[in-house]
């Protein structure tokens, strides 16, 4: 493959996975607004923690869709690690979400149910980014390419005759 094809095939892996984790980030947030909206409109809640409290229902709803659509081809070992991994790398997006919310509710008294739902879309929106980049990297690891394990065992195979040369048959 030429190496621009190579580049087309991995651009466009890359943009089916952005489009999978999107369409599940895409229902996290309706998820997530209509909890935060359901506890604002229903409850004395605290806009923050009603909003914090959307947060962690969304992110129970995600890994389900992240780890059954979005990376179901990607290593399944290590479920225990996989999923102390996401909690800990969706409490950092939960901190960044309720850190933009908190700072326009207490900081500047932003905090009319419009306001609230904006701010929210703006601190999910930056936690977005992190999450992506944190899921794909350590979360959910890709296994190796078919491919590039067919070359190196292609690469191994050329190597044995020249070493039984050089060095004698390698006792089995």
């Amino acid at each position: 493959m030429s190496e621009r094809g190579a580049l087309r095939t991995r651009l466009d892996l890359l943009a089916r996975e952005v489009a999978k984790f999107g369409a599940v980030g895409a229902f996290g947030l309706v998820v997530n607004i209509a909890v935060s909206n359901l506890i604002w409109r229903t409850t004395d809640t605290p806009v923050v923690r009603a909003g914090l409290m959307g947060t962690v229902v969304a992110i129970l709803f995600n890994y389900v869709g992240f780890r059954y659509w979005t990376y179901r081809e990607r290593d399944k070992t290590g479920r225990a690690r996989e999923l102390a991994l996401f909690l800990l790398f969706s409490a950092v997006g939960a901190v960044i979400e309720t850190g933009v919310l908190y700072l326009a509710t207490y900081g500047f008294g932003w905090n009319s149910p419009v306001q609230s739902n904006v701010f929210k879309i703006v601190g999910i929106s930056l936690a977005t980014l992190f999450r992506f980049w944190s899921y794909r990297t350590w979360v959910f690891k890709a296994l190796p390419a078919k491919e590039a394990v067919l070359t190196a065992e292609r690469f191994l195979e050329q190597r044995r005759p020249a070493d039984d040369v050089a060095h004698g048959p390698v006792p089995r």
